[in-house]
């Protein structure tokens, strides 16, 4: 490989990984908030306001493109990253950020396998002036939050193995990675 490939192989390697470190960050940012603020302070009101608030959450967000890009790319720049990595003989590097990727595979999983169909359930219930049930909002207070803190922990997790890769990365060539 020419120096002027390798160079551009490098500012690749870069982007791809410090831009799957930013979209990974934003989502255990996202997560996060709704764990210590969002959820804990609908919880404290009524189930109607519960209700409401929770349909418009999910509104702003089903209806964010910009949101549902970076929801999707973060998987998508880490997996590229690691390839990447990978194919440039970055091993340890390539490990960690496959790592991240793995976790937030798991993410959209458990988003698609659980956070959505309850979302779904929660704005096909009827009109929150005509709802009697509200075991829906039970629901949310038990699985769906639940499921939003192991969201949390999982993007942490692939936050953390990204630095590390980011780190690894700063310092090595082929030959010395660890």
């Amino acid at each position: 490989m020419n120096t002027g490939q390798r160079s551009r192989n490098t500012r690749l390697a870069t982007v791809l990984m410090v831009v799957s470190t930013i979209l990974v960050g934003l989502m255990a940012g996202l997560f996060f908030a709704f764990d210590v603020s969002v959820m804990p302070g609908l919880a404290a009101g009524d189930e109607q306001t519960y209700v409401t608030a929770m349909r418009g959450f999910n509104k702003a967000i089903d209806g964010n493109p910009l949101f549902g890009t970076a929801f999707v790319l973060a998987l998508l720049v880490a997996a590229a990253s690691a390839v990447v990595e990978y194919r440039a003989g970055r091993r340890g590097t390539a490990l960690w950020v496959g790592a991240a990727a793995a976790a937030y595979l798991v993410v959209l999983v458990l988003t698609f396998a659980v956070n959505i169909p309850l979302n779904n359930e929660l704005a096909d219930a009827g009109a929150v002036a005509d709802m009697r049930d509200f075991s829906i909002v039970e629901k949310f207070k038990t699985t769906w939050v639940t499921t939003n803190i192991v969201r949390t922990l999982l993007c942490t997790a692939a936050l953390t193995a990204l630095a590390r890769a980011l780190v690894l990365y700063g310092r090595a060539t082929p030959a010395e990675e660890s």
